[in-house]
């Protein structure tokens, strides 16, 4: 009995298929948990769909791309994208700075050091973001507040100023952070083979090289991982702005994207523009992935 040899073509093409079908369950579930909400959310930015229309005294009107240039047009969108923007491409530096930071001495320190390390980041992690929020104003707190008691400054406000109270929101967002850049740094370098590090210690290079030179490189993919999600998570910040800002600082002068769009769609009634921010958050976010994708294709990294 002879055999067919289905030849290198086929092969290659079931090669090429099977992750396809091992990622259909998955994508199963997912797809319709985001498919229908962004379907939604694109659907009103172009519909007139105020109050009026919810309570059904108006009928909901096509509008087309009007809320886009209505945004576009105005002053205070562009003053608040550009303050989301430097906020969190500095959250995103200072969080992979404190986990890389930190996932490095982890692999330095004893265990029971390491343990007690991991247990603290791990709490800092696991906190709700309304609940971190909460306890960190209490510790800030105009005149009951631990901190200014510490310093001796009782009855600083650390709120009043824009970039104080974009630095304090920021400290939080970076302790609810760094816990999963530090853990996913770790298992990465955990994972690098000894005989890479100790072959680059003989040539002479010291820690400090061969962490630039040897580690960082071999852990390239891992940290697109990172910052892919750090800058998804910080990019869209809402819970730590509005708390501790009390919806954005006086006169919005501590705006995000996510929290104005929240007011727009719900303190101003206005779903239709709310929807429309929604939806150029998710096109940006979209554009920072692909691009960063892009080049690290172009560098010859497996993804």
């Amino acid at each position: 009995m002879t055999t067919i040899d289905a030849g290198p073509a086929v092969k290659g093409r079931a090669r090429t298929l099977t992750p396809l079908w091992l990622l259909l369950p998955a994508a199963a579930v997912l797809l319709p948990l985001f498919v229908y909400p962004i379907y939604q959310l694109g659907l009103l930015s172009v519909l007139d769909f105020r109050q009026a229309q919810v309570s059904g005294g108006q009928p909901t009107r096509f509008i087309g791309l009007d809320n886009y240039t209505d945004l576009m047009s105005a002053p205070r969108f562009w003053s608040v994208l550009w303050a989301t923007v430097l906020f969190a491409a500095a959250l995103v530096l200072v969080t992979l700075a404190v986990g890389a930071a930190l996932a490095v001495l982890l692999t330095k320190v004893s265990r029971w050091a390491a343990y007690t390390l991991s247990l603290a980041a791990m709490a800092a992690w696991a906190a709700p973001a309304m609940t971190g929020s909460t306890v960190w104003m209490f510790l800030f707190d105009t005149n009951l507040g631990l901190v200014n008691r510490v310093l001796g400054w009782e009855g600083h406000n650390w709120t009043y100023e824009r970039l104080d109270a974009f630095a304090l929101v920021g400290a939080v967002v970076v302790w609810h952070s760094f816990p999963f850049v530090m853990v996913t740094l770790y298992a990465g370098i955990k994972a690098l083979p000894e005989q890479v590090l100790e072959a680059a210690q003989l040539d002479g290079a010291n820690p400090w090289q061969s962490f630039w030179r040897v580690t960082v490189p071999m852990l390239r993919p891992i940290i697109a991982i990172v910052v892919i999600q750090s800058i998804i998570w910080d990019f869209k910040i809402f819970t730590q702005i509005y708390v501790m800002t009390n919806g954005g600082g006086i006169a919005g002068q501590n705006l995000t994207l996510n929290v104005y769009a929240y007011q727009q769609a719900f303190a101003s009634s206005e779903y239709g523009l709310g929807s429309a921010i929604g939806v150029v958050m998710m096109l940006i976010l979209l554009a920072v992935t692909l691009v960063y994708l892009r080049l690290l294709r172009r560098s010859g990294e497996p993804l």
